[in-house]
């Protein structure tokens, strides 16, 4: 079965060293990783080093889900690029040019089949949305 890539982007006015920074750091990633008011990522920890591992608590607020995204970098270009592979196997990769008005992301992922492909692109497009407004705050 042939995979299938999704793809979000989005523009922040900041540089790429401060978007790099706000994008793997987990004191950061705490405050943006989360698609709507109603979560939040209470737990982060990342080996930022190709081969180390990272684990994300996503959490409804209220504490009626709560999961843990999990994977391990597999390239790593600071400024750049980071890809990793999720613990179900899918492959991720983020893409970081500095530009005119600041620095784009654009995040490429394999689609998972639990969820609607709308679904899965609204969603990682909010979290990059989320993290815009964090970085553009900060």
């Amino acid at each position: 079965m042939a995979k299938t890539i999704l793809t979000v982007s989005v523009l922040v006015n900041a540089t790429p060293e401060k978007v790099w920074q706000f994008f793997s750091t987990v004191n950061h990633v705490t405050q943006w990783n989360f698609a709507s008011p109603d979560w939040h990522c209470p737990k982060a920890s990342n080996d930022l080093i190709v081969g180390g591992l990272f684990s994300y608590t996503m959490e409804a607020k209220d504490g009626s889900f709560s999961f843990d995204l999990n994977g391990t970098f597999t390239k790593i270009d600071a400024l750049k690029q980071l890809s990793y592979t999720l613990e179900d196997g899918r492959e991720v990769s983020v893409d970081f040019r500095k530009v005119k008005n600041g620095t784009t992301i654009e995040q490429s992922f394999e689609a998972e089949s639990e969820n609607s492909l709308e679904l899965q692109l609204n969603g990682w497009q909010a979290i990059l949305d989320n993290f815009k407004n964090y970085v553009e705050l900060n």
